[in-house]
């Protein structure tokens, strides 16, 4: 979840993203070493040179950092092609969440270990499901699915993509990033059919 790949939250002061950034960078480098367990709060002032006091004002707990922190890079990594305005036809960033995650595979097995796994999947969810309608919304080939099947197939698509990673990762990585782009983005639009797409059903039906 390293930042240097990621576009900040617009409208926070420069200081108060350095500061957040600093505070997220030495949790991360610590959770590499040592189980979150025995991570305390001082630890992070140390490595990252800041005061409890600067801390406080804007964490409650490490767990309040660590989640911050996964919100800051789904919601950059989610976001990705629609800040891009990318002309493909895809409709979430693959590859590059693939390859993010491979080149980070301590920090995945980190939170494993932390028991921290299921609310990085909960968060993402939502972030990838909310992404990929937007994205569905704008592209020239989906414009025309019906709001209600768009958020429902989005929901769908986000639950595959997070599935397929976690089958990539427990199964060594074999595949490209590239390959598993390409894999995905075909069964999205194989399932895709915007003319016979069949409308959902109402309540009590």
């Amino acid at each position: 979840m390293s930042r240097k790949s990621q576009t900040s939250r617009p409208k926070i002061d420069r200081r108060v993203r350095r500061t957040r950034d600093a505070l997220g960078d030495a949790l991360l480098e610590l959770i590499q070493e040592k189980p979150f367990e025995a991570i305390t709060v001082q630890h992070v002032l140390d490595r990252a040179r800041i005061g409890r006091s600067t801390f406080y004002s804007h964490y409650r707990s490490k767990d309040d950092l660590l989640l911050s922190d996964m919100e800051d890079f789904l919601e950059g990594m989610s976001t990705l092609l629609l800040r891009r305005r990318e002309a493909s036809n895809r409709v979430a960033p693959v590859h590059e969440l693939f390859a993010h995650v491979a080149e980070m595979r301590h920090l995945h097995a980190a939170l494993i270990a932390a028991d921290k796994m299921r609310d990085f999947l909960e968060m993402a969810q939502g972030y990838f499901a909310r992404a990929i309608e937007r994205r569905f919304s704008e592209l020239p080939s989906s414009r025309g699915i019906a709001s209600p099947q768009r958020i429902a197939m989005s929901q769908a698509l986000a639950g595959a993509l997070l599935s397929l990673l976690s089958w990539w990762l427990d199964h060594g990585t074999a595949a490209s990033p590239e390959e598993m782009d390409a894999l995905f983005h075909h069964m999205v639009w194989s399932g895709v059919e915007v003319r016979s797409a069949t409308a959902l059903p109402r309540r009590g039906t």
